[in-house]
């Protein structure tokens, strides 16, 4: 997942995909502790697609706190 792709996505739906994500994330590492996940990697690509949406959600939280002041 791309910066570019996660900026245009509505709140709702960055909601929905960290959602998805973290259970995503918690899959994988299930597969790792019983050994099932050919791709060690897969577990670092969705650490930082998390990070991605966190910091856009954040950015679009503190650009509201600013309008409203």
């Amino acid at each position: 997942m791309k910066t570019t792709d996660v900026r245009d996505m509505t709140t709702n739906e960055l909601n929905a995909k960290l959602s998805d994500l973290k259970s995503e994330l918690f899959n994988l590492r299930f597969s790792l502790a019983t050994g099932n996940l050919p791709n060690n990697s897969q577990i670092k690509n969705v650490k930082k697609s998390i990070a991605r949406v966190k910091t856009v959600l954040r950015e679009r939280e503190i650009k509201a706190k600013g309008a409203k002041e």
